[in-house]
């Protein structure tokens, strides 16, 4: 894993994430994939949330505790509170803004190539390496724009007529 190639990967998001979002119709940016399932503005809250109290708090315990202190569990349904009644582009505007600060703190913790080995401890998956949390936060950042894509193309499902045999999104 190259450090400035995670953190120009992860500086991009909030800027996918506007251009995919931004001036759609509630409707679509409501719609899920059904029950405990997360819709666009959910994702976008979840992403925020995730900068509060996920990414860098535990790059911080790795530091400071090394494998000494667990992370705290993170809560993927603890967003709820935060997109309760926010138009998308505040969501945008404020997962922008927290995305920044989290990077800054990274770049300006001068990270080493042997501070990808440090060690935490994850409350579940047991010892993990700072390399490894940051591996985590871009493919976590993938798998939720996979996941937006996904709904969005769902919501054009019966209208694609029989050329959904050919578009393996609509069945995922």
């Amino acid at each position: 894993m190259e450090l400035n190639e995670t953190l120009d990967f992860l500086e991009r998001t909030p800027a996918t994430l506007r251009a995919l979002l931004q001036g759609l119709p509630e409707e679509w940016l409501d719609a899920n994939e059904g029950r405990e399932t997360f819709s666009p503005r959910d994702v976008l809250g979840h992403l925020i949330l995730g900068e509060r109290t996920d990414w860098v708090p535990r790059l911080r315990i790795v530091l400071e505790h090394g494998e000494s202190r667990a992370f705290e569990p993170f809560d993927r349904f603890g967003f709820r509170g935060i997109v309760t009644n926010r138009p998308v582009g505040a969501l945008l505007d404020e997962l922008q803004r927290a995305r920044e600060d989290s990077l800054r703190y990274v770049r300006g913790a001068g990270l080493t190539p042997a501070d990808m080995e440090r060690r935490g401890r994850h409350p579940e998956l047991g010892t993990v390496t700072l390399g490894q949390l940051l591996a985590t936060w871009v493919v976590h950042d993938l798998g939720n724009l996979r996941q937006i894509v996904r709904v969005l193309a769902k919501h054009h499902a019966n209208a694609v007529g029989p050329w959904r045999a050919y578009l393996s999104i609509l069945g995922e």
